[in-house]
């Protein structure tokens, strides 16, 4: 489902069959409650055919996946000339580095005032701009519990490793259900002001 080499995820579309979407085109991530090994999210992503389509995803396709994890994709190695599966390098380089500091995800979080390594799994809505290559995206901290709406490239979001080094953040606390449908969350987010804040992890 997921192609490490584009960075994006194969569904169903009802009008090409088939459709590659990358992350920062879901608009919407909700785990299902049940089975949490691996937990399912449902997603609604915009569509290339120009409508909006609910899909599945697993934890593991949603986080570790573009990584490489599990990636079954095959190279030849010029150096022994052997072929070797890409998914080792990359969880490899991956590993590498993680241990030296970085992350493949990040995002500041306003109630803290401090930015925070997170996965993908967190974030709870999305809201391309029009025009451009930004996105707001409404995270919950993994450690405060929070909301906090950032202001990122769309790089930000697809391709791990890649954070910004200034994001916006818009200052304002939001309540749990305060983003409840993702046409009030794009009118609020559209709206508002962001403040730039530096993005390096420690």
């Amino acid at each position: 489902m997921y192609d490490t080499l584009t960075t994006s995820y194969t569904f169903a579309c009802p009008v090409h069959g088939e459709t590659r979407v990358r992350l920062s085109r879901f608009l919407r991530l909700d785990e299902l409650p049940g089975a949490h090994h691996p937990a399912v999210f449902r997603v609604e992503f915009a569509c290339g055919c120009g409508h909006e389509h609910p899909g599945l995803v697993t934890h593991e396709e949603l986080d570790w996946a573009p990584l490489g994890a599990h990636d079954g994709t095959r190279f030849v190695n010029l150096m022994t000339s052997r072929v070797e599966p890409v998914g080792d390098e990359l969880v490899d380089l991956a590993a590498t580095r993680i241990k030296a500091g970085e992350w493949p995800w990040s995002f500041f979080c306003w109630p803290e005032e401090r930015p925070r390594p997170v996965y993908p799994s967190a974030f709870k809505l999305l809201a391309p701009a029009a025009n451009g290559d930004r996105v707001g995206v409404a995270v919950r901290c993994p450690v405060c519990d929070r909301v906090s709406v950032n202001l990122v490239s769309r790089s930000h979001v697809d391709v791990p490793f890649v954070n910004d080094r200034e994001v916006g953040v818009v200052e304002h606390l939001f309540e749990h259900d305060a983003a409840s449908t993702l046409a009030e969350f794009h009118e609020e987010l559209w709206s508002g002001t962001f403040d730039a804040r530096r993005l390096g992890l420690e």
